[in-house]
């Protein structure tokens, strides 16, 4: 563990990641039902909360992802210190997590390609399926042309999971260390 690690994982392992790790930033993306209060463990201005739905098309009765999630995601990870690692989660740790995890790290390393990016998150997550709709309102607001979705694109979807791993990626990509975390 090192306080510039990105932890990316399901719910079911805040609480656990949480301690074992020495979070000190939660970024948790799940619908308004199911959102969590913050742990005692976080401060409060160190979660970020965004209420929305796993779909990429609109519905009717849910709530997509839309570029006010995406703008508050991204002046979050800006913001972020690295005092602490950060976790980010969602229901599953498949989509919404992996989606706000590639952007985090894209906003982190804007001299980076989003090929590469994109290619480590599938290394750290095989069952990492960035949601589409996250990733390309974010591709628009950081002016990534297109780059961002195509890079997800190429990565294809990932392999089926009711959940996935829990992982870890560095914040900056001068180092290519990522792992799926076992055992936390």
């Amino acid at each position: 563990m090192t306080q510039e690690d990105i932890y990316v994982g399901p719910l079911s392992a805040v609480d656990t990641t949480i301690g074992n790790a020495g979070v000190s930033h939660l970024i948790s993306l799940i619908n308004d039902q199911f959102m969590i209060s913050t742990p005692p463990e976080i401060a409060p201005d160190n979660h970020l909360r965004l209420a929305m739905n796993d779909i990429s098309e609109p519905q009717p009765g849910l709530v997509p992802p839309n570029q006010d999630h995406v703008a508050e995601l991204i002046d979050f990870a800006i913001a972020w210190d690295r005092r602490g690692p950060m976790l980010i989660h969602c229901w599953a740790g498949i989509s919404r997590s992996t989606a706000a995890a590639f952007i985090a790290l894209c906003t982190l390393n804007p001299d980076q390609e989003e090929d590469g990016i994109a290619r480590s998150l599938r290394s750290a997550s095989p069952t990492a399926t960035p949601n589409s709709r996250l990733v390309a309102l974010a591709d628009e607001i950081l002016g990534r042309d297109g780059r961002m979705s195509a890079a997800v694109a190429a990565i294809g979807r990932g392999a089926f999971a009711s959940e996935g791993a829990l992982f870890k990626m560095p914040a900056l990509f001068a180092s290519s260390r990522a792992e799926t975390i076992s055992g936390e």
